[in-house]
């Protein structure tokens, strides 16, 4: 027994993660809001419309109907035949409902259902930047390597398969990618991903592709999933969800979907982790997440995340000293501060103190993109245009000074 030991001491693994950036903002705006400041948002990745009705009638319909016990821990039959042929319809790849698809509570425990299944000690990891935080510290937490891979802004955020072949060592075991890409709004192009597979095979590793806004796509602009390519099914996991397409962020329901060999390993980590998602849940989903209203209200979400992201842009035109990367899927904007004479942090402080406006420093997605914002169009027109007058003054107010 060692009497010396600290008791409050956190372990090695929590010294190691980061605590997130966009969780310090959200947490600045509740207390401003509870001081009585109103805040305008534009820093969650939070669809401002609700949950199709179909899906909350059916989820009310289960509780009723006291389907509020343990499921199975792969999750509803019924849910998991449903993404099977959502997914089979979308990508052509086919998954096996009752071995290769796993329903979790939201697409973080996914990310971590699936990292911790495969990373041990010392394994490296790639992971572009700038990225979702989970990445780099869940990777952290499961004792491996995160190498970071920096997306340049002067290259549009787009991948470079030479600098990634240079990250790559013999303890390379991972890379992970988001697409379409949350905070830069990229959605990768067929070339480049079929280059990734590549690499993939001549270098023995797997790929876990988080596609969480994969149905939020704009323009002419297409998206392919990882698994589609030849051959990647077996060498990938790939990570989604309801909380973007369903705007169902509080509802917590995510999923995977791997070869048989590779879910069994995950399907050990969920079931110390959660067990099972909320079998109301699940059962409401699966009800009502394809009917005819679900549908229309879906696409009229999306169609409206269009509308908003070229009118955000019209307005950025308009702001001398900012300027931006075109998104092409997601609901995020990023954002060039420099010519304020301010970093992405100081800009992104003093718009919330000064002016109520909270949007995200991205060197919190990304240690490169110190010049950097980020901000999210899933919020109403009438937000995002208030904001932007206020970021019109205080932006000019700065380029003036300067």
């Amino acid at each position: 027994m060692n009497k010396d030991y600290d008791i409050t001491k956190d372990s090695n693994r929590v010294k190691k993660v980061e605590p997130s950036l966009i969780r310090m903002v959200l947490n600045r705006v509740d207390e401003l809001r509870k001081s009585g400041h109103e805040i305008i948002a534009l820093s969650a990745g939070e669809p401002d419309f609700n949950t199709p009705a179909d899906i909350k009638e059916a989820t009310i319909n289960a509780i009723n109907n006291n389907y509020t016990h343990y499921g199975s821990n792969r999750g509803y039959e019924k849910l998991r035949k449903k993404i099977s042929e959502k997914i089979f319809e979308e990508t052509e790849v086919l998954y096996d409902y009752q071995t290769e698809i796993l329903v979790t509570s939201s697409g973080a425990e996914a990310i971590n259902n699936t990292i911790l299944s495969i990373i041990e000690e010392g394994d490296e990891a790639m992971v572009f930047s700038p990225a979702f935080v989970n990445y780099e510290n869940m990777i952290k937490i499961s004792g491996g390597v995160p190498v970071i891979i920096n997306l340049r802004p002067e290259n549009q955020f787009e991948i470079d398969i030479r600098e990634v072949e240079k990250h790559i060592t013999e303890r390379t075991k991972m890379l992970v990618i988001n697409n379409p890409n949350n905070p830069t709004g990229v959605v990768y192009d067929r070339e480049v991903l079929e280059q990734l597979c590549e690499l993939s095979v001549k270098y023995n590793f797997i790929i876990v592709s988080d596609e969480m806004y994969s149905k939020l796509i704009y323009g002419d602009t297409v998206f392919k999933s990882i698994a589609s390519f030849p051959g990647m099914k077996d060498r990938s996991v790939i990570i989604n969800g309801f909380s973007k397409t369903y705007a169902m962020t509080g509802w917590r329901l995510g999923f995977i979907t791997a070869s048989e060999k590779r879910m069994n390993g995950i399907l050990k980590i969920h079931q110390y982790s959660t067990t099972c998602s909320p079998t109301f849940i699940q059962m409401g989903v699966a009800e009502g997440m394809d009917t005819e209203l679900t549908k229309r209200e879906v696409s009229e979400m999306v169609e409206n995340f269009a509308k908003r992201r070229i009118h955000l842009m019209k307005r950025l035109d308009k702001i001398n000293g900012l300027s931006y990367v075109i998104p092409k899927g997601a609901f995020y904007i990023m954002v060039n501060v420099s010519k304020t004479g301010l970093d992405g942090m100081e800009y992104a402080g003093r718009l919330l103190e000064e002016k109520y406006v909270a949007v995200i420093p991205a060197v919190g997605l990304g240690k490169m993109c110190t010049d950097y914002i980020r901000i999210s169009f899933a919020a109403s027109m009438e937000s995002i245009d208030a904001a932007l007058d206020r970021m019109a003054e205080f932006t000019k107010q700065l380029v003036n000074h300067n």
